[in-house]
């Protein structure tokens, strides 16, 4: 019988948390998060990382274990989850694979590449780039230099294009040709995979109220401290949604109101290129939800049995 893995995404603040839980509680399962920003130490509100009432009913892993000093790659994700993944199997629990980082969710189901590390001067620079020219007339130079991109990467995809530009200006060879050849690792596997695809009406409804709470539970002081450690600005911790807006508030640029209007508008930008990402590349997941709760668990133990 071959080893069960559960692969749970959808867009953020579409319930996904709540969802793995009850999910562990009924299969015997250990939640492994793919949310690149909640692995951070330092962001715990912000990020909207699972609160310590939920992970004492259920074993968390990968949940703020990595400093926003450091680099993380989906390669360094992928060799952890491998890890927490293995550990669960050999104890007889089903492991609950749950985020919205799609690339982390493609290194399980396609593999990854073994491409070589990028060093921060060469990201910095393609990062400069990007900011300089806007996604548009980057997305035209980075045809220039690689080709193999056209079709294959949205102009949109921002993260995807600036990670093949930095790839062929490092290594001169195109992202597509170093992933040739490349497979999962957990070919031998049954692999469940589960979208949670929420409406966009009541995705904006849970989106705004997800807000105020950060609000409400001081995300404001924990931008303040990630202030105070002055980290380079390449590095990914920079992009999560809310430090920007909020250290603009801090400066006394915007208000309190407008820096929250402000980070629903960037989070449901995020939410629609995190659907996008779905309908490209998850287009064999079971995409599933129902307003009850109750009934979108039904539902998705149906799938998962």
């Amino acid at each position: 019988m071959p080893k069960k893995i559960i692969l749970l995404a959808g867009p953020t603040a579409s319930g996904k948390s709540g969802l793995a839980i009850q999910l562990a509680k009924k299969l015997n399962g250990e939640i492994i998060n793919a949310d690149s920003m909640q692995i951070y130490k330092e962001f715990k509100i912000l990020s909207s990382r699972p609160i310590n009432k939920e992970t004492k009913k259920v074993k968390h892993h990968l949940y703020g274990v990595i400093s926003v000093k450091k680099y993380f790659s989906a390669g360094d994700w992928l060799k952890a989850a491998k890890s927490k993944i293995n550990q669960c199997l050999k104890t007889k629990k089903t492991p609950i694979i749950v985020g919205g980082t799609g690339l982390y969710f493609n290194t399980i189901t396609k593999g990854i590449s073994k491409i070589p590390n990028i060093d921060i001067k060469t990201r910095y620079i393609v990062r400069t780039l990007f900011k300089k020219l806007g996604y548009k007339k980057f997305y035209k130079k980075l045809l220039d230099i690689d080709p193999k991109v056209k079709n294959r990467i949205l102009p949109t995809d921002s993260q995807r294009a600036q990670r093949a530009y930095e790839v062929i200006l490092k290594t001169k060879k195109s992202l597509f040709d170093w992933t040739i050849n490349t497979k999962s690792d957990f070919i031998n596997y049954e692999i469940k995979k589960i979208f949670i695809d929420i409406p966009r009406e009541e995705l904006l409804k849970k989106i705004s109220k997800r807000t105020e709470s950060m609000f409400k539970n001081k995300c404001i002081e924990e931008v303040k401290k990630f202030n105070s450690l002055r980290i380079n600005k390449v590095l990914s911790a920079n992009k999560l949604i809310g430090v920007q807006e909020i250290s603009t508030f801090l400066k006394g640029s915007i208000s309190k109101d407008q820096c929250k209007e402000l980070i629903n508008i960037k989070t449901r930008q995020y939410a629609k290129r995190q659907n996008t990402w779905a309908r490209g590349h998850m287009k064999n997941w079971d995409k599933l939800y129902s307003k009850d709760f109750s009934v979108l668990l039904k539902k998705t133990l149906k799938v998962i049995s």
